[in-house]
């Protein structure tokens, strides 16, 4: 008993960094960038434990007990499950009407666990983020995917023991399932493809689940050997230690960025292997890991894990549509959301989870006595009662509301159609200027010339006259004419590219939602191998997360040091990157002399008019400032 409560503590660790992981990835998931792995550890931790608990009872008992094991999931998972859905209904009925469309289907969802299901066929577009408000419920799919394991898995190992002989044809078969999955993975992933149904999905999530299965047959708990050499301690925590370093190597890398493909053809499966020699270290009695991921704090945070988890993602949602104004104070505005994240968790721990993980029908008769009683005693459990019957009614009310509430398309907001619009001409009109940069290299003629030039024609020719009042003169409208330009940027772009191709004609320009610096750097590439990389590359990324000084200098090595480069800082004042990726832009713009800063986020923290209500990108009024903006700076320093 005393090696399996050792274990349990650094098991409490290990969901602790999961958790922490979990929530570093949703506050800033550029920088922590594969901090959705945490639900791999809580994946393959689910699938140890449980395999492990069952293979003990039917190997020292002969049977098992399923109905007891669904009992206690039952206590454990829906009190707070059902909690978190009621108390966010009752707050969006009262703040956030917006969002309440399809909470009845959402609710009904996750009570039957087929929410991850549910998100395949009705998950957010990029733009439900920018555009309106997202789902305070995207990350509940895990639960749908562990009640569905909780559900099944009793049922499948009934069978698998008692249809199979020996452990070895047990483990063999599970083999075969974890790896199937893992392999659908990887087969179903298609480059630019919406990535949802491997995402979500149960079958192709399931390899995480097999493996910890996989090591509860190899590695029992029941059978950790006791009073080993001290050379093998030794190779158990250096084992451990390069897991460790595995796992953080792998949640830090670029290479584990979900938007790109390794992920998906064999990243999150090697980091469920690596988690399961981890759980395998920790629940050696003999390895010190155990006691490296056991303190006060750890132990503290995965006690209330599952809280937290579950109450991380509407927190976060809620406080950022009523808290705006502290966004400006990027560490107060994130240090708020993880105190009240903690303090709710906690409660909720105390109130929910640790009464109902243990409710006997005795207990529920007391305390019904108690808020019933007609006199002042028992006044904090009729103030309870009183709160949790306000919640319920507010929550249930929610409920039978939303379907008469309308759901707002996201994907049909003016921003969203005119990006669509953009990029369909965008594509169009790419076609023909590449085409055309195969068969002529641009010729740079020098700006003194160009501009007698521009002097002459305005007199005969005025252009683009209505964006005179915007503060662009004709004669630099005139000199636009005449810029070659490569513009690749992200949404912030993409919704002014009618403009700076109307005022830049010369100009190729590709701009698209939820662009990223790093998996773009090959679209550069890409363009300069094709000759249409212009003297003149304009740059908008950055509003999707942060990057590395490396990651520049890797972009500036294919630019090279005769083109001018123009990068566009950022104006997302909700995000914590805004701050570090225009302070690294100033920092490469003295690096490299090639290399101008357009300060669009000096321009657009006073101009807040000018954006759509997500204050990150320009309206339809701000579209032809930001055009305007950056054609002058184009106009003064770029080549000609």
């Amino acid at each position: 008993m005393k090696n399996k409560n050792r274990f349990i503590t650094g098991y409490s660790g290990l969901r602790s960094l999961a958790v922490i992981g979990v929530i570093l990835y949703h506050l800033n998931p550029n920088v922590f960038i594969g901090g959705y792995l945490g639900v791999l550890i809580f994946f393959v931790l689910s699938g140890y434990l449980v395999t492990d608990h069952m293979l003990f009872s039917y190997q020292t008992y002969g049977k098992y007990s399923n109905r007891l094991f669904y009992l206690k999931r039952i206590k454990k998972l829906y009190p707070q499950l059902i909690s978190v859905l009621w108390i966010s209904g009752a707050y969006i009925l009262i703040f956030q009407r917006d969002i309440l469309s399809k909470f009845n289907e959402i609710v009904l969802a996750n009570l039957f666990n087929v929410y991850n299901i549910w998100q395949i066929f009705n998950g957010q577009s990029y733009f439900e983020r920018f555009a309106f408000n997202e789902s305070p419920f995207v990350h509940l799919w895990t639960m749908s995917i562990l009640g569905q394991f909780y559900l099944l898995w009793p049922i499948i190992m009934y069978i698998l023991v008692y249809k199979l002989r020996t452990k070895k044809e047990l483990f063999i078969t599970i083999s075969v399932l974890t790896i199937l999955s893992a392999i659908e993975m990887a087969l179903l992933y298609k480059p630019g493809v919406d990535t949802s149904r491997i995402y979500y999905g149960t079958d192709t999530r399931f390899f995480a689940l097999g493996i910890g299965a996989l090591l509860a047959i190899v590695c029992p708990t029941n059978r950790l050997r006791i009073g080993i050499k001290k050379t093998n301690t030794i190779l158990l925590d250096s084992l451990g230690a390069v897991s460790f370093i595995g796992m953080f190597i792998l949640a830090t890398n670029q290479c584990m960025n979900p938007m790109q493909a390794f992920p998906y053809m064999g990243g999150m499966f090697i980091f469920s292997i690596l988690t399961a020699i981890m759980v395998a270290i920790i629940a050696n009695p003999h390895s010190h890991w155990n006691l490296v991921l056991t303190n006060p704090i750890f132990n503290w945070i995965g006690s209330r894990s599952y809280g937290i988890y579950l109450y991380q993602f509407p927190i976060m949602i809620f406080f950022e549509s009523q808290a705006k104004n502290l966004a400006y104070n990027v560490f107060f505005y994130r240090v708020s959301e993880i105190i009240l994240i903690l303090l709710i968790s906690e409660l909720s721990y105390r109130l929910i989870e640790k009464p109902f993980g243990s409710l006997k029908w005795y207990q529920v008769h007391d305390f019904t006595r108690k808020i019933f009683t007609i006199n002042k005693r028992y006044l904090c459990q009729k103030l309870v009662a009183m709160v949790g019957l306000i919640i319920f009614i507010l929550g249930t009310i929610a409920i039978f509301t939303a379907p008469t509430v309308k759901a707002k398309n996201a994907d049909n907001s003016p921003l969203a159609r005119q990006i669509k619009k953009n990029r369909r001409k965008q594509l169009e009109d790419n076609k023909k200027i590449i085409a055309k940069a195969k068969a002529n290299k641009v010729k740079l003629a020098g700006k003194e010339k160009i501009v007698n030039w521009a002097k002459r024609r305005m007199k005969a020719n005025i252009v683009n006259k209505d964006f005179e009042r915007y503060g662009i003169s004709q004669l630099d409208l005139q000199l636009a004419q005449k810029l070659c330009v490569t513009a690749i940027g992200d949404s912030v772009m993409a919704g002014s590219s009618q403009n700076l191709k109307k005022m830049i004609p010369s100009s190729l320009v590709d701009a698209t939602v939820s662009r990223q610096l790093v998996p773009t750097i090959n679209l550069f590439e890409k363009y300069k191998q094709n000759g249409a990389l212009y003297p003149n590359v304009l740059i908008g990324l950055g509003t999707n997360g942060p990057f590395k000084m490396s990651d520049v200098d890797n972009l500036m090595r294919i630019l090279g040091d005769k083109r001018r480069v123009f990068w566009v800082n950022v104006y997302v004042p909700s995000r914590s990157w805004q701050q570090p990726v225009n302070q690294l832009l100033s920092q490469a713009e003295k690096k490299y002399k090639n290399l101008y800063i357009i300060n669009w986020n000096g321009f657009a923290k006073n101009h807040s008019k000018l954006l759509y209500a997500d204050h990150t990108h320009p309206n339809v009024e701000g579209s032809k400032y930001y055009s305007v903006m950056i054609t002058k700076y184009l106009v003064e320093h770029g080549k000609f």
